[in-house]
């Protein structure tokens, strides 16, 4: 089967450097695909699960927003954050929903409430994931 090279970066490290059958990303207008030969595409990224499916299985890592750009044999994902799946810390993501819950009741411009919207937005994204893990660990 044809394969894509997959390169997940984060601010901090790379999560993902390898081939690839497929891959799934949470674009800004919805969920995509992208196979081997895929037309070539930019499109931002909005907090959630991307999945890269190899031979050997999935990959999930989280993204926490960012940039996808696609080219016919290489796509490349930039996010602020990228945490594999498996690493996600569920008490964290709890703290941050909490807290970001009590900001919003407190925010006063428009500029408070949609970064502390977004950081909601990042918090069930992961919450989500984590969600999913386990119901793939029963």
């Amino acid at each position: 089967m044809p394969t894509i090279h997959v390169d997940v970066v984060s601010s901090e490290e790379s999560l993902y450097s390898g081939e690839a059958e497929c891959i799934f990303a949470p674009a800004s207008a919805g969920e995509i695909g992208i196979y081997p030969k895929h037309v070539a595409l930019l499109s931002t990224l909005k907090p959630g699960e991307v999945r890269v499916q190899t031979q050997q299985g999935v990959e999930s890592i989280y993204v926490s927003g960012g940039i996808i750009e696609v080219q016919p044999d290489v796509v490349t994902i930039f996010s602020d954050t990228a945490i594999r799946a498996n690493d996600l810390d569920e008490s964290k993501a709890l703290e941050a929903k909490q807290r970001a819950e009590e900001t919003m009741a407190d925010a006063s411009s428009k500029h408070d409430i949609s970064s502390t919207q977004a950081a909601l937005a990042e918090a069930m994204a992961q919450l989500q994931m984590i969600s999913k893990m386990r119901g793939k660990k029963h």
